[in-house]
């Protein structure tokens, strides 16, 4: 599990094909050093396990659902990648739960600095189906990164990005048009399905969620 809090970006060395099977080596000066081999490792917001660990480098395979059904599919030797450990029980919880699983890959519509500001707007295009995850001022995770969103139009949300974001981030690379991870917020997911329930069960009602202070 991760907080969508970047550690350090890291950058693709090799990417070896062998059949339908890749394998990715990334470069990375601290994540490499406290990985062990087998250990979860969030790669722009995906869990991977990490092997064939040396210094300053660590590899990942990647199924081919993996690399159809993320942003992987556009990477290339020497693209920028957001990396995360997993949480530590005794961490502090900067950011919000990530699973690094994906649910489906957005589009970079605009990445536009604030006139007057250090700040930019970046807007993203999700899927229509991730769209009732979404609320205003909520939690998701774009390319691995804990973000709040600052507002929904249709399916394209508008997201506040301070420069320490971007300095620690693969977003300073990324282009309009380029695919990004997206993970809604696994909270969101829960209640729909406890909200519909499976027939002639109790389910939980709105008015409960509503006195619980949801």
């Amino acid at each position: 599990m991760f907080t969508g809090i970047i550690e350090e970006v890291g950058r693709i060395a090799r990417i070896d094909q062998q059949d339908e099977k890749r394998r990715i080596t990334i470069r990375s000066r601290k994540t490499s050093q406290e990985l062990r081999t087998g250990n979860s490792v969030s790669v722009s917001g995906v869990c991977l396990t990490a092997l064939d660990i040396k210094p300053g480098s660590f590899c990942a395979d990647l199924a081919p659902e993996s690399w159809a059904r993320t942003s992987f599919s556009r990477i290339q030797q020497g693209a920028l990648v957001n990396l995360e450990l997993a949480m530590k029980c005794e961490g502090r919880w900067g950011g919000h739960i990530v699973q690094g699983h994906v649910d489906g890959v957005g589009k970079v519509a605009a990445f536009d600095r604030v006139t007057g500001s250090g700040n930019w707007w970046l807007k993203v295009d999700i899927p229509s189906e991730l769209n009732r995850y979404v609320v205003h001022k909520g939690s998701i995770a774009i390319e691995g990164i804990s973000l709040t969103v600052a507002s929904i139009e249709d399916c394209r949300l508008t997201i506040a990005i301070i420069p320490h974001t971007v300095e620690m981030t693969n977003l300073k690379v990324l282009q309009p048009g380029d695919p990004v991870n997206i993970e809604a917020d696994v909270i969101a997911k829960y209640v729909e399905k406890m909200m519909k329930g499976p027939p002639g069960e109790s389910t939980i009602r709105l008015e409960t969620l509503v006195q619980q202070g949801f």
